[in-house]
């Protein structure tokens, strides 16, 4: 099993000396242990003390007293915060989230208080020893996520403890100890104790961080689905033509999407900081191509919010098949698509998500049964939709939809390349005609001067009008003065 001792934060470490000089015991505990054992280098480094609150204030000079009331403070120091807890017990969870009282305790204590063994796992950076007293350590050479304690009563303590299982189990590829996925199933409709917003983090870290057939599998296998998400739950059992899905019913299909899914989350994950074309402001998202190890172009989607998009894009593309489930010549999902982004919105707003993500993501549901007609569209609506922030995800949607079912990829390989071109075309000139234009020629403010500046625009995509001049005689031609029922613009 991997040391700790070159991976640990030299600040972090820092802290602990001073903890310890002041004469108090400290030690790193969690997640930084766990994931520090099993080869990855920690983000967050947590310090567990018997100092309280108030003598971690005395001890640095920049404290916030997060939950200082359950022993909780964070250290700001070199730019960075770092939760320093104090050894505790908890009692009584009333309200199934919260201990209703907490007194400080030891290190024993402390690591039998927490919820899985592989989390309670502490590390001493002064003496390099790892402390384990609830068998953590076997656990993680074992590759089991287990309940410290009785599973039962560990739930009941903390209903969000049910999906932080599936979560910990599906980014580790762990196995869930058997008795502690008994009593996930036995406690799943007890989920819903829990509030929106916090299922719906726990939902975005399974998805969006490179474990989502993982944790589609386990949310199966823990009867926690059917509580979190109902939604794609119903998706199981209904059948698709074996024509354009040769691997079986639509929850098989999805689960196979986030098979790739996860591979585009790890690629964008490796290669954040260096994706072409990437840029997030003001709530815009955008994505780029890298190169992956084989030489070839892979689309990248730096940024938590984008890979999220992408997500639940993916998870929640077909929730609308199971309501339009048609049974005709063949098989039949006639308008899926626009119930899907209906679904969607209601799904994502329970889960408290931000508008950010759900605009978008409803919007690349609602329209991702149209990406076929691509080659065939008229230029200027090709080209538009190619210019569409959103196109990437678009994009990466189909791929992972035809990945996961036919597997034909010409429609892919046609919009992949058109898109390529349009990113590298001379940006756009100044509007041919604007509304003051339409205006001194005699036509009136409203709704059709919109209608004919977008035409013009669309006849210039097409070239089929290159300056002003040309642009004025067309719009008389096309959108005369007085015609009361205007024809639709000839090519």
């Amino acid at each position: 099993m991997e040391s700790l001792s070159e991976k640990v934060d030299p600040t972090a470490f820092s802290l602990v000396k001073r903890l310890r000089q002041a004469g108090y015991q400290a030690v790193f505990v969690g997640g930084c242990v766990r994931d520090g054992l099993l080869g990855k280098q920690p983000k967050d480094w947590d310090i567990a003390t018997e100092a309280t609150p108030e003598e971690i204030e005395r001890i640095f000079a920049r404290t916030i007293p997060v939950g200082k009331a359950f022993g909780v403070m964070l250290v700001h120091e070199d730019g960075k915060d770092y939760e320093v807890a104090t050894f505790r017990t908890e009692a009584e969870y009333h309200d199934g989230r919260r201990p209703d009282k907490v007194k400080y305790a030891g290190l024993r204590e402390d690591a039998t208080r927490r919820d899985f063994t592989i989390n309670a796992l502490m590390y001493d950076p002064v003496t390099d020893r790892i402390l384990d007293y609830v068998g953590g350590k076997e656990d993680l050479e074992q590759g089991v996520v287990r309940t410290v304690g009785v599973p039962l009563e560990r739930f009941n303590e903390d209903k969000l403890r049910l999906i932080r299982a599936v979560r910990f189990a599906a980014r580790t590829g762990f196995e869930l100890e058997e008795e502690t996925l008994k009593a996930m199933q036995n406690s799943a409709s007890e989920i819903a104790e829990v509030s929106g917003e916090r299922i719906g983090e726990e939902l975005r870290r399974m998805f969006s961080e490179g474990a989502a057939e993982n944790a589609l599998l386990l949310l199966e296998r823990s009867a926690l689905i059917e509580h979190v998400l109902p939604e794609v739950a119903g998706m199981k059992g209904v059948p698709q033509p074996e024509a354009f899905h040769p691997e079986g019913d639509v929850m098989t299909h999805t689960r196979l999407m986030c098979h790739f899914l996860d591979e585009t989350i790890r690629f964008s994950m490796a290669q954040e900081e260096n994706c072409q074309g990437y840029q997030e402001e003001d709530g815009r998202i955008s994505a780029g191509l890298r190169e992956d190890e084989q030489g070839g172009k892979r689309l990248c989607f730096p940024g938590a919010a984008a890979r999220e998009i992408l997500a639940w894009a993916v998870l929640l593309h077909d929730v609308g098949k199971p309501s339009t489930l048609q049974f005709a010549e063949r098989i039949r999902f006639d308008l899926h698509d626009r119930k899907g982004a209906e679904i969607a919105q209601d799904v994502l707003r329970r889960l408290r998500r931000p508008n950010r993500v759900v605009g978008p993501v409803c919007e690349i549901i609602g329209r991702h049964m149209r990406f076929s007609e691509i080659p065939n569209m008229r230029t200027a609506k090709r080209r538009r939709w190619l210019n569409d922030e959103l196109f990437p995800y678009d994009l990466e949607l189909h791929r992972i939809d035809s990945e996961g079912s036919h597997g034909k990829m010409d429609t892919y390989f046609y919009a992949l390349n058109a898109w390529e071109e349009e990113r590298v075309r001379e940006p756009e000139p100044e509007p041919l005609l604007r509304g003051r234009d339409l205006i001194e020629m005699g036509y009136k403010p409203g709704p059709r001067m919109g209608r004919i500046l977008a035409a013009v625009e669309d006849a210039r995509l097409e070239n089929r009008i290159g300056d002003a001049d040309e642009a004025r005689e067309w719009v008389r031609h096309h959108f005369p003065l007085n015609a009361e029922n205007e024809p639709k613009c000839r090519s």
